[in-house]
């Protein structure tokens, strides 16, 4: 059985072990996540500041769009985007990693504390009941200050979380 995460999908394209866990992984990409790509493909603006970095990034931002566009995979999305809260069928990327995309839609049930990105990704994790994975340690903070009912891990914990992590269950019981 995968573990499941909830995850931004440029996170997927910057950090490139998340490709290479040592157990099956599904991550669960809401679907503004992935529009997001496209404004990032084309704005000026450095997404990394080493500029090898930056490069590379940038070509896994358009291999991961290529992804996406990709007629079946495209189909999967589709299919998903019909129905608020549906999810697709799962896309695998290699034999441990899948992405499955969910037609998330941002309500304001947190108010002003956390964007619109940051509402889709612990709405879909709380739905799914599955963790979070960000690299953005304000809207961890956020999320713990504001006892957020969702798992959360920093993706530096990412092998924790994939060999050893708590099921949804046990966190919930701390």
């Amino acid at each position: 059985m995968s573990k499941r995460f909830v995850i931004e999908a440029v996170l997927t394209a910057i950090y490139g072990e998340l490709m290479l866990p040592s157990q099956p992984v599904d991550y669960i990409i809401p679907y503004s996540t992935i529009r997001e790509l496209y404004e990032l493909k084309d704005s000026p603006e450095p997404i990394m500041p080493d500029p090898a970095d930056e490069a590379h990034v940038r070509v896994k931002i358009q291999e991961l769009i290529a992804f996406f566009e990709d007629p079946f995979n495209r189909k999967k999305i589709e299919r998903a985007l019909a129905v608020p809260w549906r999810i697709s069928p799962p896309m695998p990327i290699n034999d441990r990693v899948t992405f499955t995309v969910m037609n998330s839609f941002e309500d304001a049930q947190f108010g002003e504390g956390f964007d619109p990105i940051e509402t889709e990704i612990i709405l879909c994790a709380m739905k799914e009941k599955a963790p979070i994975l960000t690299d953005q340690v304000e809207f961890l903070e956020k999320a713990i200050e504001s006892e957020i009912a969702a798992q959360i891990y920093d993706i530096d914990d990412f092998v924790f979380a994939v060999e050893e992590g708590i099921s949804f269950e046990e966190w919930k019981s701390l």
